[in-house]
């Protein structure tokens, strides 16, 4: 009786541990390597460390401080005197005889033997410059060279040892999205460190005909300007210069010189205290959707040479307008903006290779040009002709007349044919595309045109929707196209 107790004792303990173990929901056993795979944590991400190229980069970087003198004119002291001998006895103060504008910007030593580059606009008109490493450490600096057009400028400072440098880097390699570094002085606060990323490249922001900025959003403010934008090497890969913002303050919109293009200035500046350009002698355009479509381009790129110039290299080598550069000198013209940097950097006196295509009855034929390029003076650029814009469906909106010597000569108008714009409707597609009245005509879809009737009969021909391209000629402008679909 015993035994059978015991037995049943045993069998409702075991069925009892059964039904324990179902409801805590006991898991099954695992092998060794089951569970290291189980308990692996997920890999963390972290933020890089700067300190380390900061620590490197900070000794390199100065706070540059301009001072401008201003001198009294001698009629103001004079109009002083003058009121101090009429009311002798009344105490007037003393009227300085000259006044300092000072401003505060960044600028970092390139070459341990002095040199520091700079925003030209720190030291624009500056008759003293002051650079500090720190509180103790200060030198007068002494201007190199400078260029207005790409803003920046060379100074040179006597140490008397070996400076701590920067080295500019590659600007073409760094990607949208890296992280960079912005070291200077806003505010007057120096040695001031701020991070972010590039937000964009090649932004055009009107400063410059060379425009071609790296945007970031690492916070950059007045007195920032000259200092250096960094990436992960510790390399300079851009020249801090300007903001966008409504409050004069940090908008996460900051704009850099690319390190690339200031290695070209630097080396002349260096050399011979300014830089020398090359000057092809052409004045140049947007191919935008509805000139590439006229020209029968599959894309819109190169650059559409709206203007040649007199006695200019491109005159010389045999360029038209009409020709759309689309290589220069072994390199792709992709964006007209891509050309006058080309032109700028070529030696004068050096041979280029110039491939355009050029309109021949309807079709777009390769043409390759060797062209001996000339020095830039004070008045010769690339310049961009107007651009016009896309408009579809909507009324042409001209009045048009012959334009005669007698009305050109009327008008004070340089040439003397070509059909002149004499209205034009608002809210048509001639005005939504820029015409004014006082334009001329040269052409139309590439065929010269002399008389309003011969420009009528041509337009007539043009079928709904096709396009239309327009050579205008604009006093003080020159000339330039103007392309849209017809009604």
């Amino acid at each position: 009786m015993r035994k059978k107790i015991s037995l049943l004792l045993i069998v409702f303990a075991f069925v009892g541990g059964i039904v324990v173990a179902s409801c805590f929901n006991l898991p099954e056993s695992t092998s060794a390597e089951e569970k290291s795979a189980t308990t692996q944590e997920k890999p963390i991400v972290t933020l890089p460390d700067f300190s380390p190229i900061v620590e490197k980069a900070i000794p390199a970087v100065v706070n540059i401080s301009s001072t401008k003198v201003f001198k009294l004119p001698p009629q103001t002291q004079q109009l002083y005197n003058f009121f101090r001998w009429f009311f002798p006895g009344e105490p007037f103060p003393e009227v300085p005889r000259e006044f300092k504008q000072k401003s505060l910007g960044s600028g970092f030593v390139i070459d341990p033997d002095g040199y520091i580059l700079t925003n030209y606009h720190v030291i624009k008109g500056a008759d003293e410059i002051i650079v500090s490493f720190s509180e103790d450490e200060k030198y007068k600096a002494k201007i190199v060279g400078k260029d207005k057009k790409t803003d920046l400028a060379l100074l040179k400072i006597k140490a008397g040892k070996k400076l701590p440098y920067l080295t500019l880097g590659d600007s073409d390699k760094i990607k949208i999205g890296s992280w960079v570094i912005a070291i200077g002085n806003p505010f007057g606060l120096s040695h001031t460190v701020t991070h972010g990323i590039i937000s964009a490249k090649g932004r055009v922001i009107g400063v410059g005909p060379y425009d071609n900025f790296l945007q970031t959003d690492a916070p950059i403010n007045p007195g920032n300007s000259g200092g250096p934008l960094l990436d992960l090497n510790g390399e300079v890969i851009g020249i801090n210069t300007a903001i966008f913002t409504k409050t004069g303050q940090s908008a996460g919109i900051g704009f850099a010189i690319p390190s690339n293009l200031a290695k070209t200035v630097v080396a002349q500046l260096k050399t011979k205290g300014k830089v020398v350009r090359g000057w092809l002698g052409v004045k140049i355009q947007k191919v935008t959707p509805a000139i590439a479509k006229s020209f029968g381009l599959k894309k819109p790129e190169g650059a559409l040479i709206a203007q040649v110039l007199k006695h200019t290299p491109a005159e010389r080598a045999g360029l038209r307008p009409g020709d759309i550069i689309v290589e220069y000198d072994g390199k792709k013209v992709k964006s007209y903006r891509d050309l006058p940097f080309y032109v700028a950097s070529t030696p004068p006196g050096k041979k280029v290779k110039i491939v355009v295509l050029r309109p021949r009855k309807g079709k777009l034929k390769k043409i390759t040009f060797k062209v001996k390029i000339a020095e830039m003076g004070a008045k010769g650029e690339i310049s961009e002709a107007p651009e016009g814009e896309e408009e579809a469906l909507k009324k042409i909106g001209l009045s048009l007349k012959t334009l005669t010597p007698e009305l050109a000569s009327q008008l004070g108008i340089s040439i003397q044919k070509g059909v002149l714009i004499t209205k034009v409707e608002p809210g048509s597609v001639a005005e939504e595309n820029g015409l004014q009245r006082g334009d001329v005509i040269v052409e139309i879809n590439q065929k010269e045109v002399k008389t309003a009737s011969q420009a009528k009969r041509i337009l007539s021909r043009v079928k709904s929707g096709e396009p239309i391209l327009l050579l205008i000629y604009r006093e003080n402008e020159g000339t330039f196209w103007v392309a849209f679909n017809k009604p």
